[in-house]
This record gives structure tokens, C-alpha cells and sequence, in this order.
């Protein structure tokens, strides 16, 4: 899931290399960070949250598959 975030996300911004997702994994849910560099975060996260909702919508989706609920946090 963290390839497939990564994959994603480095496209878009101008600072591939800065680009670091880290799992949190709790009895009910994992969580994703995604950090990135500052100017890229309006990148990320697009007008009105329009490609921070898009990137989400794949990572749930892909995550159906798992019992355990999934969460994406963009810093």
C-alpha cells in the first residue's frame, strides 16, 4: 500500500525525493502518513481537496480487502 501511495503521489510534485509515507498499524485500523515537501503541498492536496480526495478514495478502495479500516493523513 505504501508503493502504491508513493506511486501516486511523486508525479505530481516538484520534490519527488521528498516524498515519505510511514504505517501506523492499530488493532482496528492503519493509519498512513504521507509526508511531503512544503511547496508541495498544495499539489497534494489540489483545490478544494479534490486530489487529496481522489488519492483516498484508491487507497480505500484497494484496501477493501482488509479487515481492518484504513486511514490516509496528508502533513
Amino acid at each position: 500500500m505504501k508503493a502504491l501511495i508513493t506511486t501516486i503521489v511523486k508525479p505530481l510534485v516538484d520534490y519527488p525525493e521528498d516524498v515519505v509515507v510511514t504505517e501506523n498499524e492499530e488493532s482496528n485500523k492503519i493509519v498512513y502518513h504521507l509526508t511531503v515537501h512544503p511547496d508541495d503541498i498544495g499539489k497534494v492536496i489540489g483545490k478544494n481537496g479534490r486530489i487529496a480526495k481522489s488519492i483516498r478514495t484508491v487507497v480505500y478502495a484497494i484496501g477493501s480487502d482488509v479487515k481492518k479500516r484504513i486511514y490516509l493523513d496528508i502533513m
